[in-house]
C-alpha cells in the first residue's frame, strides 16, 4: 500500500514537472496585473460593421502578444466599451476607462466621429492617443501626443480625393465638371473639403456642392439634382448607410456621369459589397489595403489567415481587408513602443513615436505633421467584373483593380464609368 502511494505522488510530480518543462516560456515570463488597454468602439449603429471587423484584427492581436509573453514581461488585456457610433458617448466611456477601471494605456476607436469628441479628455490628461482611421480630427487641436493609423499623410483633408481625380484628369477627353456632395458630418465634411481643394487644382469647375443632413434615407432627390447639372465626375463624401442609399439611386435613375465614388465610407466592408454586388461595377472608391501582390507586407498574410477563420464563425465582416490590418498594425505601434522604450509613460511613448519607423503588417509606418502619417498612401480602388451578389466575389483582386496610387497599381481604370457597368 506505502509503496503504491509513493508511485502515485511521484507519478505526480513527474507530471507536474513535465507540464512545466511544456509551458510556453513566454508565457511563464508573465508576472504581475496585466496592462491594461483601453478604448471606445462603434460595435452598434452605422459603424458597427466595420467596428466589429477592428475590435476582431485588435483581440487577435491581443492574442498573439500574449502567446509571446506579453509586454515588459506583463501580460495584456483590451477593455473596450460599444459606443453606438454616437460622438455623444464617447467622452463618459474615456473617462471611465481612465478613473474606474485604470486602465494603463488608451488607444483611440474608430472614425473620426468618434476621435474628435474623445480630444478634448485626451488632452486634459496628457494621454498618448493612437487612433485607428480618423481624418484631419487633430488639424483644430494640434496635440503633440495623437498619432493615426489612416494613411492620408500630412495633408489629410485632400488624400481621400487625390488620386481619384488625378486618375480622371489622365483621361481622354479630360473631364471639365465636377459634383460633390457630402453628408452633413465630420468625416465627409473633412473630405468633401479636401475635394473642393483638389477640384480647383485641376481646374475643374464645380457645377454641384452641397450636403444633406445623416438622417437622409432617400437619395433619389439629392441623385436627381446632381444629374441636372451634368458633371463629368461625382465625388460623394458618405457613411455607411448613405453609401449604399447612394449606389442604389444612381442604378435605379440610370445616372451615368463619366466617374463616380471617392469619398464612400462602406464600401470597403464586405457585406455591403456583397449586398450590392454587379451595381458596383464603375464605382471608384478609397480604401486602404487590397490584396493586391504590391501589398503583401510582412505578416499580413498571416493576420488575414486568423481573422477569416475567427470571421466565419462569427459573423463579423468575413474577409476583413479594410479594418483588419490598420487596427492589428495600431496596437504594433504601440507595442513596439513600449518594448523601445521598456516603459509605460504616455509622453515617453509619445515622444518615441514621433520619431521612430515601425514595421507593421501594412508596411513601415512614420509619423509626420499633426500624427498623420508621414508619407500618404490612400488608394483608389475601381470595382469591375462583378457579376453576381456574393462574397466570394470579393476574394479576387480582379473585381477590386487598385488604380491609383501607381506605386501599387494592379490594373487600369475603366473609363467613362458606363463600359464598366
Amino acid at each position: 500500500m506505502l509503496q503504491a502511494l509513493k508511485r502515485i505522488c511521484l507519478g505526480a510530480i513527474l507530471v507536474a514537472a513535465a507540464a512545466l518543462l511544456a509551458w510556453p516560456s513566454g508565457a511563464s515570463a508573465q508576472t504581475g496585473e496585466p496592462i491594461k488597454i483601453g478604448f471606445s468602439m462603434a460595435m452598434t449603429g452605422g459603424l458597427g460593421p466595420n467596428g466589429q471587423s477592428a475590435l476582431l484584427a485588435q483581440k487577435i492581436w491581443e492574442e498573439d502578444i500574449n502567446a509571446r509573453g506579453g509586454l515588459l514581461g506583463r501580460p495584456v488585456k483590451l477593455i473596450y466599451y460599444d459606443d453606438q457610433t454616437n460622438p455623444a458617448t464617447v467622452p463618459g466611456i474615456y473617462s471611465k476607462l481612465l478613473d474606474v477601471d485604470k486602465v494603463d494605456l488608451i488607444i483611440g476607436g474608430y472614425g473620426t466621429n468618434m476621435l474628435a469628441p474623445a480630444m478634448p479628455v485626451v488632452i486634459q490628461r496628457n494621454k498618448l492617443f493612437i487612433g485607428l482611421l480618423g481624418l484631419g480630427v487633430n488639424v483644430s487641436f494640434n496635440y503633440p501626443n495623437y498619432f493615426v493609423m489612416i494613411p492620408s499623410g500630412p495633408d489629410p483633408k485632400p488624400s481621400f480625393t487625390k488620386g481619384f481625380i488625378e486618375v480622371a484628369m489622365t483621361q481622354n477627353p479630360k473631364p471639365q465638371t465636377i459634383a460633390i456632395v457630402a453628408a452633413d458630418a465630420e468625416f465627409a465634411v473633412n473630405a468633401a473639403d479636401g475635394a473642393r481643394e483638389n477640384a480647383k487644382k485641376a481646374g475643374l469647375n464645380i457645377v454641384y456642392d452641397k450636403r444633406y443632413p445623416p438622417s437622409t434615407t432617400d437619395f433619389a432627390p439629392i441623385v436627381r439634382a446632381i444629374q441636372a447639372t451634368n458633371p463629368d465626375l461625382v465625388v460623394i463624401c458618405s457613411y455607411p448607410p448613405d453609401s449604399v442609399g447612394m449606389v442604389r439611386a444612381v442604378n435605379e435613375i440610370g445616372f451615368k456621369p463619366k466617374m463616380i465614388g471617392g469619398a464612400m465610407v462602406g464600401l470597403q466592408n464586405t457585406a455591403i459589397k456583397a449586398q450590392l454586388g454587379p451595381l458596383l461595377n464603375g464605382w471608384t472608391n478609397y480604401d486602404f489595403w487590397i490584396p493586391v501582390p504590391k501589398m503583401q507586407f510582412p505578416g499580413v498574410t498571416e493576420l488575414m489567415r486568423k481573422y477569416q477563420e475567427k470571421a466565419a464563425a462569427t459573423g463579423v465582416d468575413r474577409l476583413g481587408y479594410y479594418m483588419a490590418p490598420q487596427a492589428y498594425a495600431q496596437l504594433q505601434v504601440l507595442a513596439q513602443a513600449i518594448e523601445a522604450t521598456k516603459s509605460l509613460d504616455d509622453q515617453k511613448l509619445a515622444d518615441y513615436i514621433r520619431v521612430s519607423t515601425f514595421k507593421t503588417v501594412l508596411g513601415d509606418v512614420k509619423f509626420g505633421k499633426y500624427g498623420e502619417w508621414a508619407e500618404s498612401r490612400v488608394l483608389q480602388v475601381q470595382f469591375q467584373n462583378i457579376q453576381a451578389y456574393e462574397v466570394a466575389q470579393f476574394t479576387s483582386v480582379v473585381t477590386q483593380v487598385v488604380v491609383s496610387p501607381a506605386d501599387y497599381a494592379s490594373g487600369k481604370l475603366i473609363y467613362p464609368y458606363e463600359k464598366a457597368k
